[in-house]
């Protein structure tokens, strides 16, 4: 006898299967999927129904690429994303606020400015920070995560100053001879490593809250993309614990940080080594599978490497590359040979050759990188010949569709409208087989997967602007991306991703269907109820309010 039976609306079973009347599920799996007359048998009197009033099921989501420690924490800064914050003086109103409330002396962190909707067109100066935090060390993070401005105290702090040389990998800004505060990439280093650590408990409540947060958006399944970035080695510790006492919500792809000041190398004399989660037990949600390395910047922040500079009137350059080329040829080699899986940061073109070129390099006869499921993350801008290669050794491209909802006309600014509507290829990666996992990069971009469907069905920008409107897909197509390939980047295919029977019961409900609504009405939409291998993670209306208990 099923413990659940859904109905009355449309199931999408997943790209090729198309979509069912109803689905049965037990011991959190699929047990059946097909017309109501077939399922319908399978329920009992003490089978539990949700009727689905004519809105869409689908496979739970699945967050590919985010940073999901990060983003719990951030949800106690200083919010300054472009939605609420457009001009100088409320950045520094906000700035000002959390100066009344904080003790002085104490950290003001904020994240998520785009200096390019600010009305004054550039990043805010220390010395605007100052003024109006003068007793207190600022940081504020851009939106895109590779660019952040200090005030003064914060760069005494760090014992930074105007004699200060640039670390590799990154450039701190002076004018006039004097610090302006900006610090582009790996320079940031030098202020977050005299910032203090959160502690245990802290991590622990922020991954729950940020879990809790994507639950309520329809995902089951995430990721922490540079876990050791905040905290060094007591992520690890933080994660387990979350875990261990059911406050772990997603199924979690953990990828470690593997840049030199990161933590994949020290993890390792440790004794973790990769894994693959299939299970439902708490140490089963966390699975230790791949190491980052950060090859380039960000297309909005000038700091992604391309063969073309950017455009004059944006400030020219070619971007910055974090590392030579013999260095990240050595940490690639190094981490396939161990076998993790590859998930390397690189965006603008150039950046991603060298990034492919390392993982090309780090193939041996022995140890093959075909088969190994290496990824690209971001993978924005690339040629012809990179996505040939990219197919040919089974490197995946997770992308960031969202990216061209948020910095679309941004990048038009900085790199043109050829390079720019050639960005975040769906429909090509798709048609010539690749397999993108749509993600959002969260807290670099809003983690509401409503405006990432929107933007592959539409290729908008938040200002209306379409931008290589022959990369649309079609909603299912979209869903795919989200769902299917996440679960393929992540060696889940045969477990989740799609809802055939045998695959864990993880589930999303959402308020209307979005394979039929009009583009822009996929924007409001909401997800209702969301499951986890059958258990409740979020029940929007309390409507399976009797399967409560995911996090028991």
């Amino acid at each position: 006898m099923a413990d659940l039976l859904i109905s009355g609306g449309r199931i999408f079973r997943g790209l090729s299967a198309g979509f069912a009347e109803a689905m049965a599920v037990k011991d959190g799996r699929v047990l059946a999927i097909g017309s109501l007359d077939e399922v319908a048998p399978l329920a009992g009197a003490g089978t539990r129904r949700i009727d689905l009033g004519g809105r869409v099921a689908t496979p739970a989501l699945n967050e590919a690429h985010m940073h999901l420690l990060p983003y719990g924490l951030g949800l106690s800064q200083v919010n300054l994303r472009p939605e609420e914050v457009r001009t100088l003086d409320e950045v520094l109103a906000r700035i000002a606020a959390a100066a009344r409330n904080t003790p002085k002396g104490e950290w003001i962190l904020g994240r998520g400015y785009d200096h390019g909707e600010l009305d004054i067109g550039r990043h805010p100066l220390a010395g605007e920070l100052d003024r109006v935090a003068p007793d207190h060390p600022v940081f504020i993070v851009r939106t895109c995560g590779h660019v952040a401005v200090a005030n003064s105290a914060a760069m005494k702090r760090a014992g930074v100053g105007h004699n200060t040389p640039d670390p590799e990998g990154g450039a701190i800004e002076r004018k006039g001879g004097q610090l302006t505060g900006l610090f582009q990439e790996r320079a940031m280093r030098l202020i977050r490593d005299v910032m203090p650590p959160p502690g245990e408990a802290q991590m622990v409540a922020a991954i729950e809250a940020a879990g809790r947060e994507l639950a309520a958006l329809g995902f089951a399944s995430a990721s922490d993309m540079n876990v050791g970035m905040t905290a060094g080695m007591a992520e690890i510790g933080a994660y387990r614990r979350a875990a261990a006492e059911g406050r772990l919500m997603q199924r979690m792809w953990q990828v470690l940080a593997g840049n030199p000041e990161g933590i994949a190398r020290a993890a390792w004399e440790e004794g973790l080594r990769p894994s693959v989660s299939v299970g439902e037990r708490a140490e089963d949600l966390l699975a230790w599978g791949a190491v980052k390395v950060f090859g380039d910047g960000s297309a909005g922040g000038l700091t992604a490497a391309f063969f073309d500079p950017y455009l004059e009137s944006a400030g020219g350059g070619t971007g910055i590359f974090c590392f030579p080329d013999a260095a990240m040829q050595e940490m690639l080699a190094h981490y396939h040979a161990q076998g993790w899986q590859l998930d390397i940061h690189a965006i603008g073109d150039a950046g991603i050759e060298q990034v492919l070129v390392a993982m090309e390099r780090a193939s041996t006869p022995a140890q093959p990188i075909e088969g190994r499921r290496h990824r690209i993350e971001h993978c924005g801008f690339l040629n012809a010949d990179q996505r040939r290669r990219m197919l040919r050794h089974g490197i995946i491209p997770i992308p960031q569709p969202l990216f061209m909802y948020e910095f679309g006309d941004l990048y038009l600014r900085n790199l043109g409208r050829e390079r720019t509507e050639a960005a975040y290829p769906m429909r090509t990666w798709l048609e010539e087989g690749h397999h993108p996992a749509a993600s959002s990069d969260s807290p670099v971009c809003t983690v509401n997967p409503f405006q990432n469907l929107f933007t592959m069905v539409t290729r908008k920008t938040n200002r209306g602007t379409v931008l290589g409107a022959g990369e649309c897909l079609t909603p299912e197509q979209a869903m795919h991306c989200y769902t299917w390939c996440g679960a393929y980047s992540q060696f889940a295919e045969s477990e989740r991703g799609t809802l055939e029977p045998g695959m864990q019961a993880d589930i999303a409900v959402f308020s209307r269907d979005l394979f039929t609504v009009a583009p822009e009405d996929i924007l409001t939409t909401q997800a209702d109820l969301t499951l986890r291998g059958g258990k409740v993670l979020f029940d929007r209306h309390g409507e399976a309010a009797a399967l409560a208990g995911a996090a028991d």
